[in-house]
C-alpha cells in the first residue's frame, strides 16, 4: 500500500512529493521489487541533509520498520542485524553489555542501512576510519530481486561502490558489523582553546594522535586576528575507575535527560550574525582549559536531546555544507571558506572541525588524511546557492570534495571535478541496474544514474 508523502532531507530544504511504501518484511520488499518498473530509492530516518533519499514523482522504500537484530557473539562483539536497526537502538541494547559502536556520527539517530550508504564518520576518523571499516558484509537486494551479499571477499567491487553509494546500487537487507569494546559510557575529555584558525591547526597537529576522538566547534562569525577561533576538544574512552563516583556501580549508567522538542519552525530572522555572534562570544568565553569526564549522550549527541532542533532555521531550513581539504591545503582553503562566508554576511549557528585519517572504504567515501568542516548555512535563496558555489570553487582549487549525504547544491560539474573516481562508481552501477530505476534527487543533479 502507497501513501503521497512530501519529503526532503534533514535541512527542511525544498519538499517534493514522493510515492512512500512502508515494507515491514524482507519477503514483502523483495516481491515490491521484483515487480516493479517504477523508479526507487530506499530511505531510513532521513537524516541525510540533502535529496538523496528523495526521488519526486518516484517511489521512496521506507526501511525503519525492518529493525530486527539477527545474530551477536558477546565475546567478539559481531553484530548481525537489518538495515533499519537504528544506532540508538544498537546503543540501548549492547552498551549495558560493554559493547559501542566503532565510530558514530553527530546523531543516533541513523539506521545501519544509512549509515553504510553515507559512509558515515566520527570524531576518531583520524584513528579508526569511517563505518564502512567495520562493515564485515552486508546483503544487497538488486533490481529485478536478486540478493548478493557483498564483502571484502566476495563481490568486492559491488561492496566497495555501496559504501559510500547514497543506496543507488541497491537495498541493504542485513548487515554484519564489528561493535567496540569499552569500559564505560563516558568520555575523558580535554577542552582548549585556540585564538585563530593558525592555533587550531597547531593544537591539532600537537594532540590529536594522543586521542581517540578529537573535535573543534569553530567560531565562523570572527573577523581578523580572531578569523577560525575554537574550542578543540580531545578525548578518550574512560576506564570505570574513573568514572563518577555515583556510577561506578554501574558505570554504563548516565543521568537520565530531560528530551526537549521544537514544536514550530523559529522565525528565520532569530538566527542572524549578530544573535549567532552574541552566542559564539559565550560559548568560546565560557569554555576554558579543563578536563573533565562527560556521557557519552553529551559528547556524541548534543543536538539530539532536541527532537526536530532542524526548525531553528525556520521554514526555509538550510543546508550543511561539510568540505574535506588534504593536509597541505586544508589551512589556506578554510582561512578563504572563512573569509568568503563572513564577507557574504551569512552566519554559521554550528560550525565541526575534525581531523582525519588516510583510506577510504568506498569509492565514493568523503574523507582521506586531512581536516573537514561542516557548516549550517541557512536558506537565503539565490544568495545561499550563489555562496555554495563560490564554496565550491574554493574546495576544487584546493584538492578538496564535499560529502554526498551533506550536499543540497553542488552541480554535477563541480561534483565530477571533486570525485574523479565517479566513472568507476557509475559503471558498477550500470552493471546491477541497466534499467536505472534506484534513483533520487541527487542522484538525478549530480548524473550519479548516468549510464557511461
Amino acid at each position: 500500500m502507497s501513501v503521497v508523502e512530501y519529503l526532503c532531507g534533514w535541512g527542511n530544504y525544498e519538499k517534493r512529493q514522493c510515492t512512500a511504501y512502508y515494507l515491514n518484511s524482507r519477503a514483502n520488499l523483495q516481491r515490491w521489487i521484483s515487480a516493479s518498473n517504477e523508479t526507487y530509492i530506499a530511505r531510513g530516518f532521513g537524516r541525510s541533509y540533502g535529496d538523496s533519499a528523495v526521488n519526486a514523482g518516484g517511489s521512496v522504500l521506507h526501511q525503519s520498520q525492518r529493525n530486527h537484530f539477527l545474530d551477536f557473539d558477546d565475546q567478539s562483539g559481531m553484530l548481525t542485524c537489518e538495515a533499519g536497526v537504528s544506532l540508538a537502538e544498537i546503543i540501548a541494547v549492547f552498551l549495558p553489555r560493554g559493547w559501542f559502536l566503532p565510530t558514530t556520527p553527530g546523531t543516533k539517530f541513523v539506521s545501519v542501512g544509512g549509515a553504510i550508504a553515507a559512509d558515515v564518520h566520527g570524531k576518531n576518523h583520524h584513528m579508526d576510519g569511517s563505518w564502512g571499516a567495520f562493515v564485515r558484509s552486508f546483503d544487497l537486494l538488486l533490481p529485478g530481486g536478486q540478493i548478493q551479499t557483498c564483502s571484502r571477499t566476495q563481490n568486492q567491487p559491488l561492496f566497495r561502490a555501496t559504501i559510500g553509494g547514497m543506496g543507488l546500487t541497491g537495498i541493504i537487507l542485513q548487515a554484519t558489523i564489528q561493535l567496540k569494546s569499552v569500559k564505560s559510557a563516558w568520555v575523558e575529555v580535554n577542552y582548549k582553546r585556540a585564538k585563530d584558525l593558525n592555533e587550531t591547526f597547531s593544537i591539532f597537529a600537537e594532540n590529536a594522535g594522543k586521542f581517540r576522538h578529537a573535535v573543534a566547534w569553530i567560531d565562523c562569525v570572527s573577523r581578523g586576528a580572531r578569523m577560525g577561533r575554537s574550542i578543540c576538544m580531545f578525548g578518550n574512552d574512560a576506564a570505570e575507575d574513573i568514572v563518577p563516583v555515583r556510577y561506578r556501580q554501574n558505570p554504563f549508567r548516565i543521568a537520565r535527560k530531560r528530551h526537549k522538542t521544537l514544536f514550530f519552525d523559529i522565525p528565520s530572522w532569530v538566527l542572524n550574525p549578530l544573535t549567532v555572534k552574541a552566542f559564539n562570544l559565550l560559548y568560546y568565553a565560557k569554555n576554558n582549559d579543563r578536563t573533565e569526564l562527560v556521557d557519552y549522550d553529551s559528547f556524541f549527541y548534543p543536538l539530539d536531546n532536541v527532537s526536530n532542533w532542524n526548525r531553528i532555521y525556520g521554514k526555509n531550513g538550510f543546508i550543511q555544507y561539510q568540505a574535506f581539504l588534504p593536509p597541505g591545503t586544508a589551512e589556506i582553503g578554510y582561512q578563504q571558506i572563512l573569509e568568503r562566508i563572513t564577507a557574504t554576511g551569512f552566519a554559521s549557528f554550528l560550525a565541526i572541525f575534525k581531523s582525519c585519517g588516510a583510506g577510504r572504504e568506498g569509492i565514493l567515501s568523503f574523507l582521506d588524511q586531512g581536516y573537514t568542516l561542516a557548516l549550517d548555512l541557512p536558506n537565503t535563496g539565490d544568495r545561499l546557492r550563489q555562496l555554495a558555489s563560490d564554496l565550491d570553487k574554493i574546495l576544487i582549487y584546493n584538492g578538496g570534495r564535499l560529502y554526498l549525504a551533506k550536499d543540497t547544491l553542488t552541480s554535477k560539474k563541480n561534483f565530477s571535478a571533486m570525485y574523479p573516481q565517479l566513472p568507476q562508481f557509475k559503471g558498477i552501477k550500470s552493471e546491477v541496474d541497466p534499467q536505472q530505476q534506484i534513483v533520487s534527487d541527487q542522484a538525478r543533479r549530480l548524473g550519479l544514474m548516468e549510464v557511461i
